[in-house]
């Protein structure tokens, strides 16, 4: 049965923490601070990636892709979300929620291919370091980086009409802090099998996959690093992983724990929670792990900041 509203147009409502508007207050600063970490962050990364001659290389290529989907992700939904933390008024246009729904598929899924092309740089440094420029190839890095966005293109040019399309005839309110898919569900007034079905493969392809490809291509680079005797050898080997692994650990750690785990009305107050973290704290914190455990990073930073210096005293 098909079911048929009216004004199917108009404005939602993100509750997102409404109930408690105490927190909406702290939350408010709080990610503006890390808003602004991230402009600033993933701009330095990306100035210092492309000013730097030694940081020419395939790993700091795929940095600088991440830290512009980052500016983007984080840009497509923290706005409305401060307004709405700020102010009574929680409402969100139906194009404005289109348009966070599509812009949030679309880079969200291109962050997990992109990790995955990360892993394999890595992979490919680590245990075929003869072969590595030869395979990473200026031309081979961008197709692979063409590949990650197009494939989180292509996933929500599918999902997002999909989910659009579900009537929401007794409500129009949102129980999240952004326009996602399954808040949007949830919220729907019709069956929504087959929504949930196709989130349930998106999810398979672009989380569960991914993550199965990035621990094999890291247990792989484990033991060519172990077989490394020696310990100095051993540490600059790990040293260019570890950062990785930790934004995967941060990113994937709680993306899945929204998108797969059981929906009830405890997981739903989670979500919002997990939902903040992704959006907000890792675009923030990955500028800060790739240069605080970067030992090229920093020092490409303060060759900058000495150039700087010199050409405005001279």
């Amino acid at each position: 049965m098909i079911t048929v509203c009216n004004d199917s147009h108009s404005d939602f409502i993100l509750l997102g923490f409404s109930e408690k508007p105490y927190l909406e207050k702290i939350l408010f600063w709080v990610v503006l601070i890390f808003y602004c970490l991230t402009l600033a962050g993933n701009m330095v990364i990306i100035l210092v990636s492309s000013k730097d001659p030694k940081l020419h290389i395939p790993m700091y290529f795929f940095l600088c892709n991440l830290s512009l989907l980052d500016l983007s992700f984080t840009s497509s939904c923290v706005p409305q979300m401060l307004v709405n933390f700020w102010g009574p008024e929680k409402t969100i246009s139906y194009i404005g929620c289109a348009f966070q729904l599509y812009v949030f598929l679309w880079l969200g899924a291109t962050e997990c291919v992109l990790l995955v092309v990360m892993a394999m740089d890595r992979y490919v440094a680590v245990c075929h370091p003869l072969q590595y420029t030869a395979i990473m190839h200026p031309k081979f890095c961008l197709q692979l980086a063409i590949l990650a966005w197009g494939a989180g293109l292509v996933q929500s040019l599918v999902q997002s009409p999909a989910t659009l399309q579900l009537p929401f005839c007794s409500h129009r309110r949102v129980d999240d802090i952004v326009c996602e898919v399954p808040a949007l569900i949830q919220a729907s007034s019709a069956d929504t099998t087959y929504n949930e079905i196709q989130m349930s493969i998106a999810s398979i392809i672009f989380l569960v996959l991914p993550l199965v490809i990035i621990l094999s291509s890291y247990g792989a680079v484990a033991k060519a690093v172990l077989r490394i005797k020696s310990a100095a050898g051993q540490r600059k080997a790990f040293s260019t992983c570890t950062s990785h692994l930790l934004v995967v650990s941060l990113f994937y750690g709680t993306v899945t724990a929204v998108y797969l785990q059981p929906k009830n009305r405890y997981a739903q107050e989670q979500g919002k929670f997990l939902t903040l973290f992704y959006t907000v704290a890792t675009p923030a914190l990955n500028p800060l792990i790739y240069t605080l455990r970067n030992r090229e990073v920093k020092g490409a930073l303060i060759r900058l900041v000495r150039r700087t210096w010199d050409s405005q005293n001279n």
